[in-house]
C-alpha cells in the first residue's frame, strides 16, 4: 500500500497538479546518479601532501577536491551527527561527522601551557599607538598595532608540530556495495525532503524497483539507512568503512552483525568511537570482521553512531590538558545502538519524524503562485531561474532549507553550527572549517529565532559561554580590559587570542567577543525568559560590555573612539572603524536593557549611558556615503564584499529609516558603491541590509543573485568554496523582508517586493515572544493573527498605520487592514 501510495504521489508531481489548492512537498532531487570519483579523497585529493605537512590552508582552495560531494550530495544531521549520501547505484557512499571531532587543544603533546600560554602582553602599547594617531602617524601606530596584537599561533597545521589550534575533521566514510551497475537503470531519483528530512534514493533496474532511505535520528542519535525492493531477496550488499586517516585505531566485530572502531586522533589522543550494525528481513549475514556481506535479503537496516571523549566545559582548568575530556564514548555509543536495535526502523522512523517536524513545521510561507508546480530535477531548476525564468517554489524550498540545515547543524547539547554547519569531507579544510567570529558564526544564527527555532541558539549560548575565562585572559594581555573577548577564530577548546599573522586587517578583531554576546541578549528579547537572562545570559552581556568600554580610547576632549580597530577583512589599522563603533553601541544598549529588566547595576547601567552619549558618532562621507573609518577614504568604486560599517543598520538596531533617515540613506549609498555580487555569505548580508532599507525590489534581486550565483546545485552556499553562512543569511534576509520587530515594535512586510504580490507566512516570532501569521493580497496586508506567549503591550506597524494594544499572555488576536488602518479585531 505504501509503495502504490508513493508511486501515485510521484505521478502527481509530474503531472504538476498542484495548483489546486494541494501544497506540493518541500524537496529537491536529482535525476542522475554519482559516481565514485570522490571515493574517500583526502588531503585535497593528494596523500603525498600530507606527508610533506601541507594540506588544505586557509582559503587556499576555492574548489573542493570532491565536486560532487560539494555540489551534489544530500546532508542529513542531527546536531550531533552529519552524513553526507552521495547515491551512486554501484556503491552508496555516505561521508560521515561527529561534531566534536576536532585535531589541536591542550591535550596536544606539548601540554597545556604550551596552548594556554599564547597571549602576548601588548596592553602597554596601547598609549604609545594612540599617542602616534594624535601625532599623526600612521605608519607607526598601524607597525605597532601589527606587530604586538598578533600571536605565535599559526592557522595552517604544517606549520608547527603539534598544531594546537586545531581543525574540525571528518569521522570517515562508509560504503554500500550493491553489485548493481548502472546500465539499464531507469526512473533514477535522489531526493531531500525537507518535510522528513530523509534522504531517498530510488530506482529501477531489471525490472527491480530499489529504494534507500536514510534519516538521522535527535531521540535516538543514530543514522538509519533502509535498503528495500519490491521483489524479495534483492539485497546483496557489501558494508565497509574507511577511517579517519590521522587516527590511530582498530576495527573489530562485534556479535554476529555488527563493526566497532576504536580510535584516537593522532594529534591530540582524542578518543572516539565508531559502532555499525546491521538489522535484516530475511537472507543471511556474515561479519568478515572488517566487513558486513549480506546475502539474499529482503530488507536491510544499518545503524551507525559515534561519540567523541570531548566534553564541553565552561570553566576550564589552564594546567590540564584533558579539561576537555569527560565523555567515554565506549559506553554512550553502546547505548545508542543497543537502545536503536531494540526499537527497529519503523519505531525510530517515528520519533524521528515527530521530534523534526515539532521544529520544522512552526513556519510555513507560500509565495505567489508557489502552488503553481511542476516537478523536475534541482539543477533543472537552478538551471531555469538563473536564466531568469520565475519559480516561486524554489524560492520557498531555498527559504526552508536554511531552517532545515540549522535544525540537522544545531540542536540543544552540542556545539553550534560552524563553518559547514557539520558537514565536512576531508582531514582539514578551508579556514580550518572553524568557528569564524567576524560574521560567519554569528550569521548562522540569524534566522533562529525569528523563524521559530529558539531551541536551536542554545549550542550559540553554551559555545559563548566556553570563551569567558579563556576571554577573560585575552582581555587583560592585550588591552588590559575588564571582561571578556574574543578574535578571529575559535575552536571547541575555548580559543580566543588573535593569530600570528601581522595581516591586521582581518586578525584584530576584538569586538568578536562583544558582537556574539549581542545574541545572547537577542535570546532573550525573543524570548523574555527572565530566569535565562538571570542565571546566564545577563553576565555575558554585562562583562562583554565592560571589556567595550575598557577597549575605547577616552580622548582628552570627553570623546570615546575605538584606537587601534579594524573594518574586518577590509582598510588599514584605524583610530576609530565605524564597525567598532557599531558593535559597542548594541552591546552597551543591550547591557542597559538587560539590567532595567533584572533592576540591577544601576550605577554601570549609568555609565555606560555616558560612554554611549560620547561615543563618536557616525559620519556621512564626501559620497554621501557612510564613513567606513575615521578618514572620509571610502572608494566608491570598491566593491569589497564586507559591508562591516553598516553593522548599526543590520544586524544591529541604531540605523533605520524611521528612526535615521539620513544615516539609511548614507548606508543605501555604500550599498549602491559595493555593488549586488559578491561571495555567496555577502550577498545574504546585503540582502538582510536591503530589506532593513524597507527596498524589497532591492532585496529581492539580492536573494536572486544568492540563489543564481551563490548557490551549488544541492541548494547548499558557496563562497567559493562550500560555506554554510550564505544560507542561514538567505533565510534570514527573507525574514526581515516579511517581518522586522528590532525597532521596538512589529513592522508587518516592511520590504514586501512586487514580485511577491500574494502570499502567506505563518509561524513567524517577533521580539517580545510574539508568534504571527501574515496573509497577504495585491502587495497590500490583509490579516495577521497574533498569538501573544509574554502578555506584553503589541505595537503594530504597517507602512504609515499604527497600532498599540495590551496582550494577554497565550492570548491570540486578529489584526486587518482596512483603508490605511490597522483594525484590531474582536474575537
Amino acid at each position: 500500500m505504501k509503495r502504490n501510495r508513493i508511486i501515485f504521489i510521484g505521478s502527481l508531481m509530474s503531472l504538476g497538479v498542484y495548483g489546486q489548492g494541494i501544497q506540493p512537498p518541500l524537496s529537491y532531487w536529482f535525476d542522475t546518479p554519482t559516481t565514485l570519483n570522490g571515493h574517500a579523497v583526502w588531503y585535497g585529493g593528494n596523500p603525498e601532501l600530507w606527508k610533506d605537512k601541507k594540506p588544505i590552508s586557509a582559503g587556499d582552495h576555492a574548489k573542493n577536491p570532491d565536486a560532487e560531494w560539494e555540489s551534489a550530495s544530500l546532508p542529513l544531521g542531527n546536531g550531533s551527527i552529519g552524513a553526507n549520501i552521495l547515491g551512486s547505484v554501484e556503491a552508496e557512499r555516505i561521508t560521515f561527522n561527529e561534531k566534536t571531532l576536532w585535531r589541536g587543544g591542550p591535550n596536544t603533546a606539548k601540554g597545556a601551557a604550551y596552548y594556554w600560554n599564547v597571549n602576548k602582553q601588548s596592553a602597554y602599547l596601547l598609549d604609545e599607538i594612540r599617542k602616534a594617531f594624535t601625532e599623526g602617524d600612521q605608519e607607526k601606530a598601524e607597525r605597532l598595532t601589527c606587530q604586538n596584537f598578533n600571536s605565535t599561533v599559526p592557522y595552517e597545521s604544517y606549520k608547527e608540530d603539534p598544531f594546537q589550534f586545531g581543525n574540525f575533521t571528518t569521522m570517515g566514510e562508509f560504503y554500500i556495495e550493491t553489485g548493481l551497475s548502472t546500465i539499464g537503470i531507469s526512473g533514477y531519483r535522489r531526493e531531500l525532503s525537507l518535510d522528513s528530512a530523509r534522504a531517498i534514493v530510488q530506482f529501477c533496474k531489471d525490472g527491480v524497483k530499489y529504494k534507500r532511505t536514510s534519516f538521522i535520528s535527535y531521540p535516538a542519535n543514530v543514522l538509519v539507512m533502509r535498503y528495500s525492493a519490491d521483489r524479495p531477496a534483492k539485497q546483496n550488499l557489501r558494508f565497509s568503512y574507511a577511517p579517519n586517516p590521522v587516527s590511530a585505531g582498530s576495527l573489530q566485530p562485534e556479535g554476529k552483525n555488527g563493526l566497532v572502531f576504536r580510535a584516537r586522533l593522532d594529534n591530540n589522543s582524542m578518543e572516539y568511537v565508531v559502532r555499525m550494525r546491521v538489522l535484516t528481513q530475511g537472507g543471511t549475514v556474515m561479519n568478515t570482521h572488517d566487513q558486513l556481506l549480506i546475502e539474499g535479503a529482503d530488507e536491510v537496516v544499518f545503524l551507525i553512531t559515534a561519540d567523541t571523549d570531548y566534553l564541553i566545559n565552561f570553566n576550564p582548568d589552564f594546567t590540564n590538558p584533558k579539561t576537555y575530556v569527560g565523555v567515554n564514548p565506549e559506553e554512550t555509543t553502546a547505548y545508542w545502538i543497543n537502545e536503536a536495535e531494540k526499537q527497529g526502523y519503523e519505531a525510530l522512523y517515528q520519533a524521528h519524524y515527530a521530534d523534526y517536524t515539532a521544529l520544522f513545521n512552526r513556519v510555513k510561507l507560500n509565495l505567489t503562485n508557489s502552488s503553481d508546480f511542476r516537478d523536475m530535477p534541482i539543477t533543472q531548476r537552478l538551471s531555469r531561474y538563473r536564466e531568469g525564468q520565475k519559480d516561486f517554489y524554489l524560492e520557498q524550498l531555498y527559504y526552508q532549507f536554511g531552517r532545515y540545515l540549522l535544525i540537522a547543524s544545531s540542536r540543544p547539547g552540542n556545539l553550534p553550527a560552524n563553518l559547514q554547519g557539520i558537514w565536512h569531507n576531508n582531514v582539514d579544510g578551508p579556514w580550518r572549517v572553524d568557528y569564524h567570529n567576524n560574521i560567519n558564526l554569528q550569521m548562522n544564527y540569524w534566522p533562529a529565532c525569528s523563524t521559530n527555532l529558539s531551541e536551536c541558539m542554545k549550542p550559540l549560548i553554551d559555545f559563548i559561554r566556553t570563551l569567558v575565562k579563556p576571554g577573560e585572559k585575552t582581555a587583560q594581555a592585550y588591552f588590559g580590559a575588564r571582561g571578556w573577548t574574543a578574535s578571529i577564530s575559535g575552536n571547541i577548546f575555548g580559543f580566543t587570542t588573535p593569530l600570528e599573522s601581522e595581516n591586521m586587517s582581518w586578525n584584530f578583531n576584538p569586538m568578536a567577543g562583544p558582537w556574539l554576546a549581542t545574541h545572547i541578549w537577542e535570546y532573550y528579547d525573543y524570548t523574555r525568559d527572565v530566569k535565562f537572562l538571570k542565571e546566564i545570559g545577563y553576565e555575558l552581556i554585562k562583562s562583554s560590555a565592560n571589556f567595550a568600554v575598557d577597549y575605547l580610547w577616552h580622548k582628552p576632549d570627553g570623546t570615546y573612539t575605538a584606537a587601534p580597530s579594524t573594518s574586518p577583512e577590509h582598510g588599514p589599522v584605524d583610530q576609530g572603524a565605524t564597525f567598532v563603533h557599531a558593535v559597542v553601541r548594541e552591546i552597551l544598549l543591550d547591557a542597559i536593557d538587560a539590567s532595567k529588566v533584572l533592576r540591577v547595576d544601576a550605577k554601570e547601567r549609568k555609565y555606560w549611558e555616558q560612554v554611549l552619549e560620547k561615543l563618536v558618532p557616525y559620519k556621512i562621507g564626501r559620497y554621501g556615503q557612510l564613513m567606513e573609518w575615521s578618514g572620509d577614504m571610502d572608494d566608491p568604486k570598491d566593491q569589497h564584499r564586507h559591508v562591516n560599517h553598516l553593522f548599526g543598520l543590520h544586524p544591529g538596531h541604531t540605523v533605520s529609516p524611521i528612526t535615521t533617515p539620513e544615516l539609511s540613506d548614507a548606508c543605501r549609498v555604500v550599498l549602491e558603491h559595493r555593488g549586488d555580487g559578491a561571495t555567496g555569505w555577502s550577498m545574504g548580508w546585503k540582502l538582510n541590509q536591503w530589506a532593513r532599507l524597507h527596498d524589497g525590489n532591492h532585496a529581492y534581486k539580492l536573494f536572486g543573485n544568492l540563489l543564481k550565483h551563490g548557490t551549488l546545485n544541492n541548494l547548499w552556499d558557496m563562497h567559493p568554496p562550500f560555506q554554510i553562512d550564505g544560507n542561514f543569511g538567505g533565510t534570514a534576509g527573507v525574514t526581515e523582508m516579511l517581518l522586522q520587530s528590532h525597532m521596538g515594535f512589529i513592522h508587518l512586510l516592511p520590504a514586501l517586493p512586487d514580485a511577491w504580490s500574494d502570499g502567506s507566512v505563518s509561524g513567524l516570532c517577533a521580539r517580545g515572544n510574539f508568534s504571527l501569521d501574515v496573509c497577504w493580497k495585491d502587495g497590500k496586508l490583509r490579516q495577521v493573527d497574533i498569538i501573544s506567549y509574554a502578555g506584553t503591550p503589541c505595537i503594530l506597524r504597517y507602512r504609515d498605520a499604527v497600532l498599540i494594544f495590551k496582550t494577554q499572555k497565550g492570548k491570540s488576536y486578529r489584526v486587518t487592514y482596512q483603508n490605511g488602518c490597522l483594525i484590531l479585531n474582536k474575537r
